[in-house]
């Protein structure tokens, strides 16, 4: 494999108000809305980035037949220490499953759950 493995993620979420409230709490970001231009029953809202940039782009998306919470892929956000953004979990409505932890040479990390049931994780180098 030529490049890193992933290419994009999606979170698929029930509420899109209250789960992009939560994610934009925690992680300090905005989104912005995307279409998708088959299907206009299909909500999404962008993660922000930079295509130039190291790291995966994604959305927040609320489509029928695909419910949150449940699903089998986990997605790590990168922080500068992971503490900083475990600390806004609570607060924000999610649940902190593992606190930060040390993974050796690889950094550390926290597990959470967020308003929809959906797992994610944070990853920093500190």
């Amino acid at each position: 494999m030529a490049n890193n493995p992933v290419a994009w993620f999606e979170i698929y979420v029930n509420d899109m108000p209250r789960a992009s409230k939560f994610y934009s709490t925690v992680l300090a970001v905005e989104f912005e809305p995307l279409g998708d231009p088959n299907d206009a029953s299909i909500e999404m809202m962008a993660f922000p980035s930079n295509m130039e940039q190291y790291g995966a782009a994604g959305a927040l998306v609320k489509m029928d037949g695909f419910d949150a919470g449940g699903n089998g892929t986990l997605v790590y956000f990168g922080c500068d220490d992971c503490a900083v953004e475990e600390s806004r979990i609570a607060s924000a409505g999610g649940t902190v499953v593992k606190p930060k932890m040390s993974i050796g040479d690889y950094g550390f990390i926290s597990l959470a759950s967020d308003t929809e049931g959906n797992m994610f994780g944070l990853h920093s180098m500190a």
